[in-house]
């Protein structure tokens, strides 16, 4: 089963028993914790992603970085300890999260951009992607200047890259096939 398959069973699980439970938002929030931290921390992403540090080390790393997290939180997190797949932590978090969003009919659109978006041009952005998903949409921005120009446009699993650092890198594909 490919890692995404994965995550989104994981996540789906894990909101199905959140909402049960009634604690789907306590979850919501631990998981965007979850995947910022792991975001903005390459020394963790690399114990988690480590296939010779010991799963305990990794279980009390974890469990002391979310020490405040819910248990229904604790519990996946020990799951996926034990089936071995502790590595997608974050990418189970951020499927949790559009999973949630899609429950409660709101979604994220995130658009990565060289320079920040002008308040007209979010405006344009949000109205384009509240037509085409029918929900109710936020836009987060991100500033990215390696991507040179343009914008990255993500929607849950969808994802539009109109940057010109994509259209350079397809520009420089073309050429040394041709050659």
């Amino acid at each position: 089963m490919n890692e995404n398959r994965a995550a989104i069973r994981y996540a789906k699980a894990t909101l199905d028993y959140a909402v049960e439970k009634k604690a789907a938002e306590a979850v919501e929030k631990d998981m965007r914790t979850i995947a910022a931290t792991i975001s903005e921390n390459k020394e963790l992403q690399g114990l988690l992603e480590s296939p010779i540090v010991k799963s305990e080390i990794k279980k009390n790393v974890l469990l002391e970085v979310f020490k405040d997290a819910d248990e229904i939180t604790k519990g996946l997190v020990q799951t996926m300890l034990d089936n071995k797949r502790i590595a997608m932590l974050q990418e189970v978090a951020y499927k949790y999260i559009i999973q949630y969003e899609k429950m409660k009919g709101e979604e994220v659109a995130y658009v990565t951009t060289a320079v920040p978006l002008t308040p007209e041009l979010e405006k344009k952005i949000l109205d384009q992607v509240t037509k085409a998903t029918g929900n109710k949409v936020t836009i987060e921005n991100k500033v990215d200047e390696s991507i040179l120009g343009g914008f990255v446009l993500r929607v849950g699993d969808t994802q539009y890259d109109a940057s010109i650092a994509n259209k350079l890198n397809g520009l420089k594909r073309e050429f040394t096939n041709s050659l």
